[in-house]
């Protein structure tokens, strides 16, 4: 829950649907989907299981983040209008986090929440001061 809060805190400062909550249940989420098949066992098959079990988080969250992206433009009717894609590749991200943990690999965890962290925030400053010129 902490990594994936870390980049929900982000998304929340910003005023952005899918904040603090989504993102730190998304990463539990996809955390307890990794240790359930870890906690029945240490065989082959368990290890088959968490190969599934990562395909399905990884594909299934594309579809919460799906819900993000695609809004009717207010102005003109019938218009689509692309937004949140950034929303919806941090919540990918806290799944993967989430993934990372649940598989033992904090430290990976750890480093991919502040990778993300930093291109949500330093790049954003980028595109930004890039825009203005």
């Amino acid at each position: 829950m902490f990594v994936g809060g870390m980049i929900g805190w982000e998304r929340q400062l910003r005023h952005k649907p899918a904040g603090l909550r989504t993102h730190m249940l998304v990463s539990m989420g996809s955390a307890l989907f990794v240790l359930i098949p870890l906690a029945i066992g240490n065989n082959e098959n368990a290890r088959d299981a968490i190969g599934r079990v990562i395909q399905g988080i990884a594909a299934g969250v594309g579809f919460l983040g799906g819900g993000e992206i695609l809004r009717e433009c207010q102005q003109e009717v019938g218009k689509a209008e692309v937004h949140g894609l950034t929303s919806a590749a941090a919540i990918w991200v806290s799944a993967a986090l989430g993934t990372a943990a649940g598989c033992g690999l904090w430290q990976l965890a750890l480093i991919g929440a502040f990778m993300s962290l930093f291109v949500l925030k330093v790049i954003k400053l980028l595109e930004r001061r890039s825009r203005r010129k």
